[in-house]
């Protein structure tokens, strides 16, 4: 289960898991198949929806490799608002498919450094992921420095050295 913000999301939907170009580009204009009612074809920016395929990636020594699902959730125009639901969607199909031992899903979000250190929706994530009733067995998080989302300069953005300092408190 995948969870991302805007900056870089088409080239995800299209290049890795395979989504139509054709598609976006409906959803662009709000052709949705099956939305005949005009207000389910309103809706948040179109790039935010999500899409899921089964993925086949090469192997390094050249054996061919199971498909891998992958699904990438809507997102909110509130960019950090899909780290909880991918952690809610990943212990659901855990709950569904048994997986105790938590092995069989995994969640991965990607974050812009700004919003992982300003939206306090992270923290509460973090700081929930290690209860029972939410352990997921871990969630990948990347974090990139896209320089985009600050408008100060990085040593007046936060006290710690780095943006991710926040989800040591999960530790």
């Amino acid at each position: 289960e995948m969870g991302m913000t805007h900056r870089g999301r088409l080239n995800v939907l299209v290049n890795i898991l395979g989504k139509p170009v054709g598609a976006v580009l409906r959803e662009f204009k709000d052709v949705v198949p099956g939305a005949e009612d005009e207000y389910l074809r309103l809706g948040d920016v179109k790039y935010h929806l999500g899409t899921q395929a089964e993925c086949k990636f090469p192997h390094s020594d050249g054996k061919e490799c199971e498909p891998i699902h992958l699904s990438i959730l809507p997102n909110p125009s509130h960019l950090e608002q899909v780290t909880p639901v991918v952690a809610g969607k990943v212990r659901a199909k855990q709950y569904y498919l048994k997986d105790w031992e938590r092995r069989k899903v995994l969640g991965v979000v990607l974050h812009g450094d700004a919003a992982f250190a300003g939206q306090g929706v992270v923290a509460e994530t973090l700081a929930l992921s290690q209860l029972p009733a939410f352990y997921t067995g871990g969630t990948i998080h990347i974090v990139i420095n896209n320089n985009i989302g600050f408008t100060t300069e990085s040593s007046d953005a936060h006290s710690s050295m780095y943006p991710t300092d926040v989800a040591k408190v999960s530790i």
